[in-house]
């Protein structure tokens, strides 16, 4: 299991005072051959993450972009592709909210999901796909990992309206298994499907380093278009097997 360096610890763990929330139409993504099968129609999709969900422009990292980083382009990124390939193959544009939860991680234990949240809740999605743990401190204890796991839970059973939702939930870019183990298990007592990317991390090609320069270690750390399309097929594979 490779440890995060300081530059990415400290980018994924400072500059998320804010919360960035968008609702956007599906914009032309490249999608895979593979995922022209007919899928099922969904109105409402959400993304909850952190940076490689959604990160606005810093100059203080040198990152433009408003996205999820570390893509070269908004439809590059894994969410746009998602939400692209999910588009065409039911021939539906669904409402896309993407929501950069950052500080729900860092805070879970006293995190209101109720007021921080109420947003999201209202938008009443029929497809939820959460790709959270990153920013999680580290879990130290088994203790620790089981107030991660119970606030997961919290925060997935607030999202389950009479609408019943799709669930997703996806490990972490970069494993930890403490982390990876509660994320599972809070998956699995909603009804929900876990998606295990942690294999990609092993691959350097799935970084955006392997693809370009940047100025800051942290977000070139970040997946890059190729780390971006893994996980979005991913996702995409877990969807079509429910």
């Amino acid at each position: 299991m490779k440890s995060r360096s300081p530059e990415k610890r400290s980018l994924l763990s400072t500059g998320f005072a804010f919360i960035f929330t968008f609702v956007f139409t599906i914009q032309s993504a490249a999608i895979r051959a593979d995922d022209s099968r007919p899928g099922h129609t969904f109105q409402r999709i959400l993304f909850l993450g952190n940076s490689i969900t959604l990160h606005g422009p810093s100059k203080k990292i040198g990152w433009e972009g408003n996205w999820g980083m570390a893509a070269s382009r908004q439809d590059k990124d894994y969410v746009h592709i998602v939400a692209s390939s999910l588009a065409e193959s039911s021939s539906n544009t669904p409402q896309t909210m993407v929501k950069n939860i950052a500080t729900f991680e860092r805070q879970y234990a006293t995190f209101d999901i109720t007021e921080q949240l109420q947003d999201t809740i209202a938008f009443r999605p029929d497809l939820v796909i959460l790709a959270i743990g990153e920013n999680v401190p580290q879990l130290k204890t088994t203790e620790e990992q089981a107030k991660f796991q119970a606030s997961v839970e919290k925060l997935l059973k607030q999202l389950q309206t009479e609408n019943h939702p799709t669930i997703i939930v996806r490990s972490c870019f970069w494993p930890i298994k403490l982390k990876d183990d509660a994320l599972r298990q809070a998956c699995q007592k909603a009804g929900g499907t876990y998606v295990d990317i942690s294999k990609l991390s092993k691959d350097e090609k799935n970084y955006a380093r392997s693809e370009r320069e940047f100025q800051h270690a942290g977000v070139a750390a970040h997946p890059g278009d190729q780390g971006m399309q893994a996980i979005a097929d991913a996702i995409l594979k877990a969807i079509r097997a429910r």
